[in-house]
């Protein structure tokens, strides 16, 4: 991998970014991680997309090597150096990026999202905006896009119980104190290597490598504050919103034992979205399939990459 451990400094905040693959390559793409993951999750990934295409993955503001501001929640007061975390903050971010390291100076060359998790709805926001900007991605790839079943916008889902407990819930997790005890708990190797056990169903590649790639942002100091800015997101963007106003194209990828995010509302997303073009799920893998079994995944990210038709 070249580009290891470079810095891009974005709106005053320093981002974690690396690059891979020849630069005169006529593709790129660009990818994004998940919820409390990094650029290295992309481990299995770039080498293999590398001999194709060139390839750029960042660690979103919070996250990984990027800096990790203090969270600001809605009615708070504004303080210096402070941000919102959201999915709109971090789809300006991902739409910088593409103008200013994957095709600057107005370099129009195909460019391919692909997101997982957290980081396929950002995916997805980015194109819209790259859209809008006349610079359109060739294509969005999601790997098991969040459903973020919790949002305000689908309360109406939830048993009556928990929509009774929504708002002692939304008071308890703005306090910074509980929330960053809680962190604390969970940013231990037992508590990581309990939920990858979840998230990776046929312990594929759940390493020594995977624990610590996920622990060691979570000793940052500013580690907890993006944590509080994320589980406060009550009322922000779905997928669905998006897919439905999307035209460029969209691929999708799931495991089919995703503990979190159920491939059957994926199957209803493909039957619904015109620009929902394939859907391909894998059995027996699970929310992080590109990492867990990067043998079955690389050459579907492959093809989809060779066969995009180009802008």
């Amino acid at each position: 991998m070249s580009d290891p451990g470079a810095i891009w400094t974005w709106r005053g905040h320093r981002i974690g970014w690396c690059r891979a693959g020849e630069s005169d390559a006529t593709e790129a793409v660009v990818l994004i991680h998940g919820f409390g993951a990094s650029s290295g999750h992309w481990r299995h990934t770039i080498p293999a997309i590398a001999q194709q295409a060139e390839v750029f993955a960042l660690d979103l503001l919070g996250f990984g090597v990027s800096d990790k501001p203090r969270s600001r929640l809605s009615g708070e007061p504004e303080e210096a150096g402070s941000v919102r975390y959201c999915l709109d903050l971090w789809a300006d971010q991902v739409t910088d990026f593409v103008a200013e390291r994957v095709n600057p100076e107005g370099q129009r060359r195909p460019v391919h999202l692909i997101g997982n998790s957290i980081g396929a709805v950002v995916a997805l926001a980015a194109a819209q905006r790259l859209v809008a900007a006349g610079r359109p991605p060739v294509q969005v790839v999601l790997i098991d896009c969040a459903q973020r079943t919790l949002d305000e916008k689908r309360l109406a889902e939830r048993p009556p119980l928990a929509r009774s407990l929504r708002p002692l819930l939304k008071s308890l997790v703005r306090r910074r104190w509980l929330v960053t005890t809680l962190f604390r708990q969970l940013a231990r190797p037992g508590a990581i290597r309990t939920v990858l056990r979840q998230a990776y169903p046929s312990g594929g590649n759940l390493d020594d490598e995977l624990v610590a790639l996920l622990l060691r942002p979570a000793t940052d100091p500013g580690a907890p504050e993006s944590f509080r800015g994320f589980i406060n997101l009550f009322d922000d963007l779905l997928a669905p919103q998006l897919l439905a106003e999307l035209t460029v194209p969209v691929r999708m990828l799931w495991g089919g034992s995703d503990p979190w995010e159920d491939p059957a509302e994926a199957r209803r997303w493909a039957d619904t979205y015109p620009c929902v073009r394939e859907l391909q799920v894998l059995d027996g893998l699970g929310h992080c399939p590109h990492d867990e079994a990067p043998e079955r995944v690389n050459p579907v990210l492959l093809a989809w990459i060779t066969s995009a038709p180009a802008q």
